[in-house]
């Protein structure tokens, strides 16, 4: 690790038990990833998403993988990333998480379009994510990497909440929103029922 570790509670890691427990309360999807100080490593995560087929067969969405290296001291290069994908489908994975391009030194487009490619051959899908505080940055910033997501061929955009104080900016979800639909669909989901 790069850092100081930091002790989990039991209940909020990926055991046999808490995925059972999600399950019981009706969760139809889970997120496995590693946050910084965790010490979660991929090997890590691929053992997560085996825990939660076993446990869950097909009943639960699974998406997992890291949007920044979470401190560790692992690589996060284009071979790696090749091999993560093919790793987590293969593990039970519906959904690949990696960083989006432009959030993580040397991450870019092109670097993930044949990745994404490999993710899609499998049967999986792919989310890029900025979670790496771009999120609170400029609009030219958010419409940059949000259209690179897009070029890189990711199915879905996630953006975290980094702005003031850790909400996600509304203008800033706007203009991602704008960049990846236009205009008028945008304001169509906006003002959509929840309901429907």
């Amino acid at each position: 690790m790069a850092e100081a570790r930091v002790e989990i509670p039991s209940g909020c890691t990926l055991t046999p038990h808490t995925v059972e427990r999600l399950r019981e309360l009706g969760f139809d999807s889970v997120y496995i990833t590693g946050n910084p100080k965790t010490g979660v490593y991929q090997a890590e995560i691929v053992k997560g998403i085996r825990t939660v087929r076993q446990v869950c067969d097909e009943d639960v969405l699974v998406m997992a993988g890291k949007m920044h290296s979470a401190w560790t001291t692992e690589p996060f290069d284009a071979g790696t990333l090749m091999d993560l994908g093919s790793q987590f489908v293969q593990a039970g994975a519906d959904v690949v998480l990696f960083p989006a391009p432009g959030t993580v030194p040397a991450i870019h487009r092109e670097m993930l379009r044949p990745v994404i490619d490999e993710v899609h051959r499998r049967g999986g899908l792919v989310v890029l994510a900025v979670e790496t505080s771009q999120e609170g940055s400029d609009e030219a910033t958010i419409r940059q990497i949000a259209l690179e997501s897009k070029m890189a061929g990711a199915d879905i955009f996630h953006r975290d909440d980094a702005g003031y104080p850790v909400v996600a900016l509304p203008k800033n979800l706007l203009t991602a929103s704008i960049a990846l639909r236009g205009r008028r669909p945008a304001y169509l989901r906006m003002t959509a029922p929840v309901l429907r």
